[in-house]
């Protein structure tokens, strides 16, 4: 699945977030790339699963001009 912007609305989040732990649960979700080996740890899961969703990005504040 593609990764989704920071903009995406909250229901397409929680979609690719399922998607990624359903891949996980099946034992078909891989690090890296679709040729990695494949993830056995629920944690790292977790973390490949927000990444891929865009909820792991932080909205930063814009640099105040002088």
């Amino acid at each position: 699945m593609p990764r989704l912007s920071r903009n995406a609305s909250k229901p397409a989040k929680d979609a690719a977030m399922a998607e990624e732990m359903h891949k996980f649960k099946e034992g078909e979700l891989h690090s890296g790339s679709s040729t990695g080996p494949v993830v056995t740890d629920r944690k790292q899961a977790v973390a490949i699963s927000l990444a891929v969703s865009g909820q792991s990005r932080k909205k930063r504040a814009k640099a105040k001009k002088r």
